[in-house]
């Protein structure tokens, strides 16, 4: 049973992985034996996230790269193949989110989030799905979120591009499964990172912020996840246990879409 989740011999990439959530994956992924491979947007957020892997132990390999200029992607994904190797498990897991109401949003501002939370994960698959198909399988996994199934107040573009997500990695699936490439999300729910910090702050008056106590109340394990919540199900996913599972969304939400919420009293 251990020798199917074993990442033992894979390469790794997990996009904008410095810290939060693509840091929590790139650690379980690198426990399961993995090579672990990660980029970010500025050769400052590299360091931080390389000092941050030895200090766990981690010898990870960084490079800066923003995933939504295809020519760098190009390029970075040609250098990990020759200083590294080819890459067999990728994480498309860099993004942003702008709470903004829709009619106060700016053309650009939406631009930014679909170019950072879709387009990217179309051109970092892009690149590495034809030396899979050559090396005979691969492992694509697409963070999603909840908001690929729900809509909510502020996020119009951030829930518009992972809706598109979900659909890319369905696509994905349907286009490249032949070639033994499964391609899989996962829907974290609402995890506390420093994205999400400001809505957890304790008020002035030492209440709790209305949006942490709006969520423990909607979430049937009555918490916020952790970024290590999500560890298992992506190495799940990466390993041979999953080769049968491809197109599939897995939420990690601790039960928000199955929970309606408690009747008023």
């Amino acid at each position: 049973m251990n020798s199917m989740f074993s990442l033992e011999g894979k390469v790794a990439l997990v996009t904008g992985a410095s810290y939060g959530i693509g840091f929590a994956i790139a650690s379980a992924m690198s426990d399961a034996g993995a090579t672990i491979v990660f980029n970010d947007i500025s050769a400052d957020k590299v360091e931080m996230g390389l000092k941050s892997y030895e200090e766990k132990g981690i010898k990870a390999h960084g490079y800066v790269c923003d995933v939504t200029r295809e020519e760098q992607v190009t390029e970075m994904v040609s250098r990990i193949e020759k200083e590294v190797g080819v890459i067999d498990i990728l994480v498309n897991n860099a993004g942003i989110i702008k709470r903004i109401p829709m009619t106060e949003m700016t053309a650009e501002q939406w631009r930014q989030v679909i170019d950072v939370d879709l387009n990217a994960p179309f051109i970092v698959s892009k690149a590495v799905i034809p030396a899979m198909i050559r090396k005979g399988h691969g492992k694509i996994i697409n963070i999603c979120s909840m908001m690929s199934e729900l809509g909510r107040e502020t996020v119009s573009a951030y829930a518009a591009a992972k809706g598109g997500l979900k659909m890319l990695t369905r696509n994905i699936c349907s286009e490249y499964g032949e070639y033994n490439i499964q391609c899989n999300g996962i829907g974290p729910g609402y995890i506390a990172t420093p994205q999400t910090a400001p809505l957890r702050e304790k008020q002035p008056d030492g209440s709790m912020h209305p949006f942490d106590s709006f969520i423990r109340s909607k979430t049937p394990a009555g918490r916020w996840g952790e970024a290590e919540d999500l560890g298992g199900p992506a190495v799940f996913l990466a390993s041979d246990a999953s080769n049968f599972v491809n197109g599939h969304i897995l939420y990690v939400d601790g039960g928000i879409l199955a929970y309606i919420g408690k009747q008023p009293k």
